[in-house]
């Protein structure tokens, strides 16, 4: 799918905020520790690149000015990345294997009584997401 730059970001960030912080889906899937690692990036790294500007132009002169911006911009840049990627992977394909699992998934919570409307067919890593955080809402909902 032909996306921009900034479509690309908000996928990423929507895909970030559905992933269930469960601890336990670490064992399962990798995608855990890189939406962990984006969290954290976007949490923190925006106050350490300002935190880094003040710092330099304090202890330094004037003259670090263009260092200063070069490294706050840097770390700046590291939760966009950060989001990039997360969107790029949100819009893959999830692998045959995975897609069983995930349309077994599926029918299990729509025989439960649930009624979600998610993609079958060709499932991506973000219906993924959307379907373990359905299915630990209402685990924690009983």
């Amino acid at each position: 799918m032909n996306m921009s730059v900034v479509d690309i970001i908000k996928l990423g960030r929507k895909y970030m905020n559905l992933w269930p912080q469960r601890i336990e889906l670490a064992n399962y899937f990798s995608e855990y520790r890189v939406v962990q690692v984006g969290r954290f990036a976007c949490r923190y790294l925006p106050g350490l690149a300002v935190f880094i500007f003040i710092m330099q132009l304090y202890l330094g002169s004037i003259a670090v000015l263009p260092q200063a911006v070069v490294y706050s911009l840097f770390i700046l840049s590291i939760p966009v990345q950060a989001l990039v990627t997360l969107g790029v992977k949100a819009d893959k394909f999830l692998p045959p294997g995975l897609a069983s699992w995930y349309k077994e998934g599926v029918a299990k919570v729509n025989e439960g009584g649930g009624e979600i409307k998610l993609s079958v067919l060709r499932p991506r890593y973000l219906d993924l997401a959307k379907l373990l955080n359905i299915t630990y809402t209402s685990m924690a909902a009983k």
